[in-house]
C-alpha cells in the first residue's frame, strides 16, 4: 500500500509517503489509522485527533468503515476548506 502525508501530517510523521505492507488484520480504514498510530510517536500524535484528518483510497474520499487493500494508494490530510 502507498501511503500519502500531507500538510502537518507529512511534519509530525516525518514523511511525505511510504510503501507499507499491511497486516492481515488491517481491512478498513479504521483499522489502517489505528495500525498506524502504533508505528510511533509521531504518527500517534499526527493521528491523535481523527476529526482533524480526511482519507481518500484511491483518490476518493473514505469512511472509517470502507475497505483498504494492499495496492491501494491511501492519502492523510487535513480538513480542506474553500474561500
Amino acid at each position: 500500500m502507498k501511503l500519502l502525508y500531507f500538510a502537518w501530517l507529512k511534519n509530525k510523521t516525518g514523511v511525505a509517503e511510504e510503501e507499507v505492507a499491511l497486516p492481515a488484520e488491517v481491512a478498513t480504514v479504521a483499522e489502517l489509522l489505528d495500525w498506524l498510530k502504533g508505528r510511533g510517536p509521531g504518527y500517534a500524535e499526527a493521528l491523535a485527533d481523527l476529526d482533524a484528518v480526511r482519507v481518500a483510497v484511491n483518490q476518493d474520499y473514505a469512511r472509517p468503515g470502507d475497505p483498504v487493500a494492499p495496492g491501494d494508494e491511501v492519502a492523510l490530510f487535513p480538513p480542506v476548506t474553500g474561500g
